[in-house]
């Protein structure tokens, strides 16, 4: 038996009794449920209790003793969109961006999605995995405990496949749950920009069965928006990918206005993600439905374009969700912690509503409220200790400062 004992801890924050709360939604997030000087004892990788630190547990000497040194002690965060799995870095776009060029111009010119295509391409499996891996330990070091990472960068039959390949491998190896999410709907490579809907058959009667038949992937998701696949293309793949056992997941409403919501919603999609033109029609038809809305802020923050309106969104009784978005061209970071910080400061999300947005709701946006997202006894032992502060808005008060001091991942610290 393997045990784990925090201690010296000023507050645990995020502390949900009934495991059977799987989400919060509209002013329910706002409660952040708290116990001051306290501990938490992890056995065998799972949380075993915890309390105030009058009731400490006895220990042996096989348990390790983690001292909190009157940090804070929070779930480590979940990451329910990400497209970790890249070839190369694309600031050749970013300083086109800056000399006026919009996103679509980009696209147009060859850029975007499709050059993270070609140059993944021309990239071996164990290359993708290698810098994959990194990124996955970079952001473990800042919080991250479970992460959700897409397929969207191959675009052909064989690339689609051999990414899909690598997230699995990284699974394998990961110390934190890994999701995987199949996105051929990405773009349309060049050689079916004539021709979209022989792309789409491709992925329903070439992917798709090959996905299904080697286990690659749980979710379904595509680029429903302006300039790429529509609402018809779009249903005709949920419905493809509904009989391999795909769950559909929709990137929607982006760049405009385009029933990316809509199409989610009748679908039951587990989420919707980006959301930046979300209007009351669209929060009607997700009050009515089961999909979690999720934003994607540092994509409004490097692309400047207008951030998903959560506050509004909150405020009609909606659940929300805060992920990463970490990708080549529109969010080259996935610190979680600069993410609540823009969900404060830009989106007007109290910090007990961003955290609440990056734990449990992000927990439930990938299905794995049973086992993340909460401290919660049985629920797996993957918390932030940060360093000693005044408050708990301190936390995303200080922005592009690491505030974490050890980061615990089933009981162990992660060095």
């Amino acid at each position: 038996m393997q045990q784990t004992l925090i201690h010296n801890i000023k507050t645990i924050f995020g502390i949900i009794q009934n495991s059977s709360t799987k989400i919060k939604r509209g002013a329910e997030m706002a409660v952040l449920e708290s116990l001051d000087n306290a501990w938490i004892l992890i056995e065998n990788g799972n949380i075993k209790g915890f309390g105030s630190e009058n009731s400490k547990p006895e220990i042996n000497n096989q348990c390790k003793l983690i001292d909190a040194n009157q940090g804070y002690v929070i779930p480590a965060f979940v990451d329910s969109h990400t497209h970790i799995v890249f070839a190369k870095s694309r600031e050749e776009e970013f300083v086109m961006r800056i000399k006026g060029k919009s996103y679509e111009e980009i696209a147009e010119a060859g850029g975007g999605i499709l050059n993270s295509a070609k140059r993944l391409q021309e990239m071996s499996e164990d290359e993708l995995f290698a810098q994959a891996m990194h990124r996955l330990n970079e952001v473990i070091k800042f919080g991250t405990g479970a992460i959700e990472i897409k397929s969207g960068y191959g675009l052909t039959v064989d690339d689609e496949l051999k990414m899909l390949r690598v997230i699995k491998r990284i699974s394998n190896e990961s110390p934190i749950t890994v999701k995987a999410t199949f996105l051929g709907a990405h773009a349309f490579p060049t050689k079916y920009k004539q021709n979209r809907q022989g792309y789409i058959n491709e992925i329903i009667h070439v992917m798709l069965p090959q996905i299904a038949e080697q286990q690659l992937a749980t979710y379904m998701d595509v680029f429903c928006d302006k300039g790429f696949f529509s609402v018809e293309e779009t249903e005709q793949l949920l419905i493809a990918a509904k009989l391999y056992g795909l769950k559909p997941k929709i990137h929607g409403n982006e760049l405009g206005y385009t029933g990316g919501v809509q199409v989610a919603v009748k679908h039951h999609a587990i989420s919707v993600d980006h959301l930046e033109y979300t209007g009351n029609e669209e929060i009607e038809c997700l009050l009515n439905s089961e999909t979690i809305p999720v934003a994607l802020p540092n994509c409004s923050f490097f692309l400047g374009i207008p951030y998903a309106p959560l506050r509004k969104m909150i405020d009609a009784g909606l659940p929300v969700c805060l992920a990463s978005d970490y990708n080549p061209g529109s969010s080259p970071n996935g610190r979680m912690g600069f993410v609540i910080s823009l969900a404060c400061t830009q989106m007007k999300l109290t910090p007990e509503e961003a955290i609440n947005a990056a734990t449990i709701n992000a927990a439930a946006a990938l299905e794995l409220s049973d086992t993340h997202g909460s401290i919660t006894v049985g629920k797996v032992g993957n918390v932030i200790i940060t360093e000693a502060m005044p408050s708990l808005a301190y936390l995303p008060y200080r922005f592009g400062n690491n505030t974490i001091a050890k980061v615990i991942i089933n009981g162990s610290e992660i060095k």
